[in-house]
């Protein structure tokens, strides 16, 4: 069931929006069509009330046989009337409150011309009769529209059932007539329903736009907390729109300022650790050059060597993440190919047309750095590498394979590691301290793209550097 469920605010806010439209929709179609049929019934009551009150005061003074002529030349088939010796409603019981009421309204108004009587009943709809209806001829092209929509009209008014009345004069006799009920067209036809379909069309759409146009600083503010997870450095979010929009960019920029303060204080302790390590080293390599040559000061020699290559590669660490570099269009295979020619072991495994004119956006000396870094780990390892640049979708592909023993499956994200080494699958003369695939990848990530390693089928690792094409 819940695959069925928006996954969106967007759409969650969409669908509260349609189900509420529909529901107000049904809601007001109900209690329209509820005021209407109660309105329509009083107002068929009141039409009864008066015809009546015509009738009587019409026929009261008149002889019964005077009645009985005037009733018959007063009727017609859709509203009949006639004079009996019995009531043509039968039952003295009104079937309901509103009609029992108006019986007795009956009675009263009409006592003074003689009425001891009323009684009321509602009448189911008849089909009328041939010739009954306002006669038209289809066939007859003369025929107008007035006289098209009246014949429609007492057709109508011959369906829609009528209100049988019986009143009693004092001398016995009964006047029953029928008066027809107006007919109530449905609120919901062939001509409203598109109108209604056209207007929840129009809400829909815009309420769309505006969920839209709401939900794109979220959409903005999504983006950019991407984008502090590659780069700390990035400008601040604008705090602009919503008081909950402005609320929330100004706490992703408290983060971001205190997340950049934090790095910045680790990146300057770890460089001037590494930096302060210089000096107390050129000492000891001083006093240790002083020493006699041994077995003891060959072995502190290159423990002494151990510790400047790590102090060095702390520093350019450090120093990687303090330097500011602005970004800028680079023409990316001219950057690979000036960096392989100084690498003699180093091919290219396909040179085409299409890799010589992809141009990405980024910082150029970082971006060398990493391809640097990829190249020197491939070669450390593996002896010899090749490389290969092609587009694929909005990416540029960078595809650097050796042929060392490989990384074991399991450790090949390990090794982006700080000072992190697979020693069981790497040759421990070679390398450096487990800096350079760290640095490298944190370049890429910074560009807004990322590095996978992959062991190759053929033997050899694989080492894919993915960069955004520039837009």
């Amino acid at each position: 069931m819940k695959r069925f469920l928006p996954q969106s605010l967007p759409s969650w806010i969409l669908l509260i929006l349609i189900a509420g439209l529909i529901t107000t929709q049904i809601a007001t179609l109900s209690i329209v069509s509820r005021d209407r049929n109660e309105g329509n019934n009083i107002l068929e009551l009141f039409r009864l009330s008066e015809r009546a009150y015509t009738l009587v005061k019409l026929l009261y003074a008149a002889p019964p046989p005077e009645r009985i002529r005037l009733a018959t030349a007063m009727s017609n088939a859709s509203s009949p009337l006639y004079m009996s010796d019995d009531p043509a409603v039968t039952s003295a019981i009104a079937s309901d409150d509103n009609l029992a009421e108006l019986e007795d309204v009956l009675v009263a108004r009409f006592s003074a011309f003689g009425v001891t009587d009323a009684r009321v009943r509602r009448d189911l709809p008849n089909k009328i009769t041939p010739g009954t209806a306002i006669s038209t001829n289809a066939l007859n092209p003369d025929v107008g529209v007035v006289e098209k929509q009246l014949s429609d009209l007492a057709q109508d008014f011959s369906e829609s059932g009528g209100l049988a009345a019986s009143i009693e004069f004092n001398d016995g006799q009964w006047l029953n007539f029928v008066t027809p009920v107006s007919p109530i067209d449905p609120i919901l036809t062939a001509q409203t329903l598109p109108l209604f379909g056209s207007v929840a069309a129009v809400v829909i759409i815009l309420s769309i736009w505006a969920m839209r146009r709401l939900t794109a600083p979220y959409r903005a503010l999504e983006s950019a907390v991407k984008r502090i997870g590659e780069d700390v450095k990035i400008p601040p979010l604008p705090e602009f729109g919503s008081s909950e929009y402005k609320s929330a960019a100004r706490a992703v920029n408290a983060m971001q300022t205190q997340l950049r303060e934090y790095v910045a204080d680790r990146e300057q302790l770890a460089a001037a650790l590494a930096h302060d390590l210089r000096t107390p080293l050129t000492r000891i390599r001083l006093r240790l050059e002083l020493l006699r040559k041994s077995q003891l000061r060959q072995s502190l020699m290159q423990d002494l060597n151990d510790i400047e290559a790590i102090s060095r590669s702390v520093i350019d660490f450090a120093t990687y993440e303090v330097v500011d570099e602005e970004q800028e269009k680079i023409d990316f295979w001219s950057l690979v190919d000036s960096i392989v020619d100084n690498y003699p072991d180093v091919s290219f495994e396909k040179k085409s047309a299409a890799s010589r004119k992809l141009i990405c956006f980024g910082r150029p000396i970082a971006l060398r750095r990493c391809i640097t870094n990829l190249i020197d780990n491939a070669i450390a390892y593996g002896e010899t590498a090749t490389v290969s640049l092609k587009p694929i979708e909005n990416d540029i592909i960078l595809t650097i394979k050796d042929k060392g023993p490989g990384i074991p499956q399991a450790k090949l994200d390990e090794v982006f590691q700080p000072f992190r080494r697979v020693e069981g699958s790497r040759n421990r003369q070679t390398g450096g301290f487990g800096l350079g695939l760290t640095i490298a990848r944190n370049i890429a990530r910074r560009c807004g793209g990322d590095i996978k390693l992959e062991n190759d089928p053929e033997g050899g690792l694989r080492a894919e550097l993915r960069i955004p094409l520039a837009a």
